[in-house]
């Protein structure tokens, strides 16, 4: 494509965007969705086979079983005819168990977050369809996704599979997912219900929440989805409700069945499995997803059975449980349809994945319009790219919503394409590849390139490294290997298909049985310094950790996981033997052993690796450093929102050579800016692009698609000024999490108490520019609307996200948000054109619920409105009359 003019480029992208509409429906398929909650057919059929399952048969469809072709599983019942439910992980690509199919490849999509930042319900409709295909053509018919989480912090692991931190953008989003999913006869999962924020204690933790902000936050995103597009499934969360497991607690009975009306099955989450299979039943748990407790279900089943036959859970509660498992399986075409197992289009999906991701990519800085860039033979002749995975695509969030790519375009690789040959592209890594290790905390991991194997050649890097399956270094060590350095977090994070890290650091992640046991560890080699200077090196570790510099005990840690070192001056180019001894008993199936070796010293002090990446930057006309870091489900969150393995300095020391730097951010979430954003010109939000990652990325860099995301979630300026800085809000102490900023969340937050942030919600730049004109606000007592007109005022034609906030409403004794966002629309304007537009404001966005009342409650009287580009921008401003 690099001899493509800039017209057929454009073209390309604007055909794509059209397609992203209408890929993959059926004929007819956008015309109207089947209304399987309340068809009297769909519902007569149900009853008919009400009355012909037996006890055990219908304690069956409540039972998930352990199948490996499929993410979970439930038995058919071939005498009724009622297929199997074969289900599907999905929120970011259909995750393909089966290994004979397809590869267990399938399209891997940007992630949830990036299509937030498209605020577009035009491309979660094709998000959300192509998943469905692809799940459908690889023998699946539930699919687990969307997530509808609110993204309450940064540093939760999964803030990436679900879309923002505003309820009313991930309920939109959701909605139109939802739609494109069961337009195929496919189910939808919405989960995980509910005030699932945190990875920490996943399993224990208790999120302390008010009943307001449940009403006006954690639920709000499924009575939008409900209400929208009627989801066939819900799943219950691994955590505590004020104190209540989520898959045993009355909520799915008062609040998504009850007050949202939700007609569909709740199933558990795979190990969130209930305590007490009567409570769990009749607080409206439909279904029991099984867990690490072996073939069968620990609590439904033969237990269920029995529960039913002493009285513990009526009949009339288990024919309920069958009735809505059965109700969205036969509304939504199940049972004529069974899935065929068929090629995918990869190429065509391919490109549906990269137009998502050029639309989602958020320009956070452009200063002296570093950007687009412009091959020129006088103004740019050559371009050093820069970063530990740039030359792959492994950036994509950890855990059960990993894809298995069906092919991969590297950033380097796009942005060398898209250069052409007149322009000279080199690449150089600066740091090593980014791992499951990066998410242990503490300072970085001693580089691969000051250390050297004890029994390597001469060129090799790293440390030589020996484990025993074993805390006693008994007997030979099962694996001899050179590691890059020590920096292991094992377990959950190694378990097969679930790791996201760089393909060019070898761990233990193939090895399930040693990642997850007991373990010992020695590594061995030298130290060799950069520069002369005082270090501090030390241990992160969970265990019995020594280090041995030079034959001597330098540091020796026990107990819980912490860090220790000692500081000390080391002479460049001296060498100094290194030996670490590392046991551990593993902590639980999802936790083994955890140690780093880590080093702290003077930002003047550059590895020879990052020494490299900036004498390439230097010889360059422009230098683009690629940045990422490792989220993932698991056992613990991101332990700050810095870049690991000292990315932050890598980009100081290029912008200090090339002052025509331009970073781009590959996190599924926002990461810290604050400590190298002032050095450099050019920024840009990747999230996590997905497997058409270079192309995107380029498509962006050069102009070929005009940025248009905005962020979906506020970019703090670090860690102690958020909403949820306190340690007991996260992650929480003693197992309970105090979501004592109730509904003030996300920018709600920031705007109460005053906190400045790096970039505000809804935050996003262009290469042309937008200006607002004549509001017009109707109120009244129906849902108000605002009209106003949008010009682009550019030489270039782009996409404005238009947001309408609301500001508090006129009551006394209530505080509500400073703004929240009531509505949002999409214009796509040439250079010089306008819009005259209107978005309805809906009647809920102008109410609060009243805990004591147990109802929404909408004030009379006058409500600022606020139409812009973001949530701090007031381009317009005007006053909603509220009857």
């Amino acid at each position: 494509m690099s001899g493509m003019s800039l017209r057929k480029r454009a073209a390309l992208a604007g055909a794509l965007s059209a397609a992203l509409i209408v890929v993959g429906a059926p004929p007819g398929a956008l015309a109207q969705e089947p209304d399987w909650a309340t068809d009297p057919a769909v519902q007569q059929r149900v009853e008919t086979l009400i009355g012909q399952l037996t006890t055990e048969e219908k304690a069956d469809l409540a039972t998930g079983r352990i199948n490996n072709f499929y993410g979970f599983y439930n038995n058919p019942i071939e005498r009724l005819g009622i297929p199997a439910q074969t289900m599907a992980d999905g929120p970011v690509g259909a995750r393909i168990a089966n290994p004979n199919v397809n590869g267990q490849r399938s399209t891997q999509l940007p992630s949830a977050s990036a299509l937030g930042a498209t605020f577009s319900t035009e491309l979660a409709d094709a998000y959300g369809g192509l998943i469905a295909d692809e799940a459908f053509a690889t023998g699946h018919n539930v699919l687990l996704a969307p997530s509808l989480d609110i993204a309450r912090d940064a540093r939760w692991g999964r803030a990436f599979e679900g879309f923002s931190e505003d309820p009313l953008l991930n309920g939109t989003l959701g909605s139109a997912y939802v739609s494109a999913v069961q337009r195929r006869p496919v189910i939808a999962t919405i989960k995980h219900f509910i005030a699932y924020n945190q990875e920490t204690e996943r399993f224990r933790v208790s999120a302390q929440v008010d009943d307001r902000a449940l009403h006006e936050i954690y639920g709000r995103p499924y009575e939008i989805a409900v209400a929208a597009s009627r989801p066939g499934a819900a799943m219950c969360s691994f955590n505590r409700i004020n104190e209540v497991y989520a898959c045993e607690n009355p909520l799915m009975n008062t609040l998504l069945k009850g007050e949202y009306g939700f007609r569909g099955f709740i199933m558990s989450d795979y190990n969130a499995t209930p305590r007490n299979t009567a409570r769990a039943a009749n607080n409206g748990l439909d279904q029991e997803q099984p867990g690490d407790q072996g073939p069968g279900s620990a609590n439904f089943g033969a237990r269920l059975v029995a529960a039913v036959q002493a009285g513990d859970v009526p009949v009339s509660r288990l024919n309920d449980m069958a009735r809505r498992i059965l109700r969205p399986m036969i509304g939504l075409g199940l049972f004529e349809n069974p899935p065929l197992i068929r090629p995918l289009p990869q190429r065509e999906h391919g490109q549906i994945a990269r137009s998502i991701a050029a639309q989602g990519m958020v320009l956070l800085k452009n200063e002296r319009r570093a950007l687009p860039l412009r091959p020129d033979p006088d103004a740019l002749t050559s371009i050093a790219v820069i970063g530990p995975d740039a030359d792959n695509a492994s950036a994509q969030g950890g855990g059960s919503s990993v894809v298995r790519p069906t092919y991969t375009v590297s950033p380097l690789d796009g942005i060398r394409a898209r250069a052409g040959s007149d322009v000279r592209v080199t690449y150089a890594a600066g740091t090593d590849g980014i791992t499951e290790g990066d998410l242990l905390p503490g300072p970085a991991p001693v580089p691969s390139t000051v250390l050297r194997p004890s029994d390597g050649a001469p060129g090799d890097r790293g440390l030589s490294a020996q484990y025993w399956p074993n805390t006693t270094f008994s007997g030979d060590p099962q694996i001899s290997q050179t590691d890059v350095g020590v920096n292991v977090n094992w377990g959950f994070y190694n378990f097969p298909g679930f790791n996201a890290a760089s393909p060019k650091v070898p761990t233990l992640r193939e090895t399930r049985g040693l990642a997850t046991s007991d373990l010992s560890a020695r590594w061995t080699g030298s130290l060799i310094a950069p520069a002369t200077a005082e270090y501090t090196l030390g241990l992160t570790a969970r265990g019995d950790a020594t280090l041995r510099l030079d034959g001597d005990v330098f540091v020796q840690h026990t107990g819980a996981l912490s860090s220790i070192g000692r500081t000390i001056r080391l002479t460049a180019g001296q060498p100094h033997t290194v030996r670490i001894d590392y046991s551990a008993a593993r902590e639980s199936t999802y936790q083994g052993g955890q140690v780093r070796f880590f080093w702290q010293h003077p930002d003047d002090v550059v590895s020879p690796a990052m020494s490299d990446a900036v004498a390439d930057a230097r010889a360059a006309d422009v230098a683009v450093v690629v940045v990422r870091d490792y989220e993932s489900e698991g056992p613990g969150d991101r332990p700050s929102l810095d870049l690991p393995k000292e990315q932050d300095q890598l980009i100081r020391r290029v912008a200090r050579v090339n002052p025509r730097t331009v970073v781009v951010i590959e996190t599924g979430a926002p990461t810290k800016t604050s400590t190298w954003e002032e050095d450099v010109r050019g920024i840009v939000h990747a999230w996590y692009p997905g497997q058409e990652q270079g192309n995107a990325i380029a498509d962006v860099l050069f102009g070929d698609v005009n940025p248009s995301g905005k962020m979906p979630a506020t970019v703090p300026v670090d860690e102690t000024q958020t909403p949820t800085s306190t340690l007991e809000q996260f992650p929480g102490v003693n197992l309970l999490a105090q979501y004592s900023e109730g509904i003030f969340v996300g920018y709600r937050g920031y705007q109460r108490r005053g906190i400045q942030a790096a970039y505000p919600f809804g935050f996003g730049l262009s290469y042309t520019t937008f200006a607002y004109r004549r509001l017009r606000v109707r109120g009244g007592a129906g849902d108000p609307q605002v009209t106003f007109t949008v010009r682009n005022t550019g030489r270039r034609a782009g996409t404005e996200v238009v947001q309408v906030y609301v500001g508090r409403l006129p009551t006394r004794f209530v505080a509500t948000p400073p703004k929240q966002l009531a509505g949002f629309t999409r214009l796509t304007l040439a250079p010089g054109a306008r819009a005259r537009t209107s978005v309805t404001i809906p009647r809920s966005a102008l109410s609060y619920w009243d805990s004591g009342a147990q109802h929404w409650v909408t004030p009379s009287g006058r409500v600022p409105v606020y139409v812009g580009g973001d949530s701090d921008d007031a381009a317009l401003a005007g006053v909603i009359n509220v009857r």
